[in-house]
């Protein structure tokens, strides 16, 4: 048994009902209306609303809102302190990253880490030694998140990302560095 269709003049009723309320909720009446006990979230998304000054500023401020899910933001130092220690493969430099530098996610904080490193120990800017450190930032902080030091080596070859995460940032050897 198929529902009874509603004639084409009622559905025609029946859609501008719809759209009616729609804009009275969207719009709200142009008399007073009584304070709501709670505030209303609106369901209806911008997008599917008309354009209106009302919906426009619902959108605004619904974005310019922070949001309860916002990953909170790290901030330098990312790096505590860099000492070149002597391992098994020849010089070792250790970073030891700060609390903000094991979490930090933001799109230039890798760079800003890097800086720091150089800073403290500027021999530090030699061929392969920023690739080690973008694999310990990368990856060494998600398998090892609480691991004491990151160590990298000037004495290690330079070889593609690939390779360097194959070795587990340790290209040419395992990690030699003893503290």
């Amino acid at each position: 048994m198929t529902a009874p269709r509603l004639p084409r003049l009622t559905r025609a009723a029946l859609g501008v009902s719809v759209c009616g309320w729609l804009t009275v909720s969207l719009a709200g009446c142009s008399g007073p209306s009584p304070e709501p006990a709670a505030p209303v979230t609106p369901t209806v998304t911008a997008a599917a609303a008309p354009p209106s000054a009302t919906s426009t500023t619902s959108a605004t401020s619904a974005t310019s809102a922070p949001s309860a899910s916002a990953t909170p933001t790290a901030v330098p130092p990312f790096v505590a302190r860099v000492q070149w220690v002597k391992g098994s493969g020849g010089r070792s430099l250790h970073i030891v990253p700060t609390a903000s530098g094991r979490s930090a996610q933001g799109a230039a904080d890798d760079d800003e880490a890097w800086s720091e490193v150089v800073r403290l120990a500027p021999d530090a800017a030699q061929p392969g030694m920023r690739a080690q450190f973008d694999c310990h930032w990368t990856y060494a902080r998600l398998v090892q998140p609480d691991k004491p030091s990151w160590n990298i080596e000037p004495w290690r070859p330079v070889v593609s990302e690939s390779q360097m995460v194959s070795a587990g940032c340790n290209p040419g050897g395992p990690e030699s560095a003893e503290g």
